[in-house]
């Protein structure tokens, strides 16, 4: 299992060793033991998965305020989207900073998001399906999004959406749950509270 951090610190690309033969392939898509060898530690508690039938699907951005905020370690294993991880923290020196890694049933890779990042992804391709974990519970009342298009922010989304939800369509920018107060992330430097370094 390889483990490389994104160019958004605190963001890692997780790709998993497939093993094949002629009946087909096998791999392992996650082990505390792995991860725990190379400094990280994760607590998940839930996994989640979501299907969305048209490519040009955008759902985003989104996150869970504390006390529920959530890490996600997220892979798509059917059709191919990009994922799409934003730091929402508002002290962090990667303020409204973003990136992206293509997911695909082919590639396999699995993108780890901490708590206090904002996601999405768009399909770009028919017939996708995303599957993640997630270290803390479903909180309905910490729920929140921003808007997808926020030109602070700036994500190249590589296709433009042409199906997204009425609550994505109308979320307020960046700036404006700034403004209202209504981000609580805390950045803490070289420390993330959705895992902790071994050793540390």
């Amino acid at each position: 299992m390889k483990v490389t951090e994104t160019a958004l610190k605190g963001v890692f690309l997780i790709e998993p060793q497939v093993f094949g033969d002629s009946r087909g392939w096998f791999m392992e898509t996650w082990s505390d033991k792995k991860l725990r060898e190379v400094g990280l530690k994760f607590d998940f508690v839930q996994d989640n998965q979501s299907y969305s039938a048209q490519k040009g699907t955008l759902r985003g951005l989104h996150y869970q305020l504390n006390p529920f905020a959530q890490a996600k370690l997220v892979r798509c294993t059917r059709g191919v989207l990009l994922d799409v991880a934003v730091d929402i923290r508002k002290d962090s020196p990667q303020f409204a900073k973003w990136t992206s890694v293509l997911l695909s049933a082919e590639n396999k890779k699995q993108l780890m998001i901490p708590r206090g990042f904002a996601h999405g992804f768009i399909t770009l391709s028919d017939d996708v399906e995303i599957q993640y974990k997630t270290d803390n519970y479903y909180a309905p009342e910490c729920d929140g999004n921003i808007r997808w298009d926020d030109p602070e922010i700036g994500i190249d989304w590589q296709i433009s959406p042409t199906i997204l939800s009425e609550k994505d369509k109308n979320a307020p920018s960046l700036k404006e749950r700034v403004d209202r107060e209504e981000l609580n992330f805390l950045f803490e430097a070289d420390t993330f509270k959705s895992f902790v370094k071994e050793g540390a």
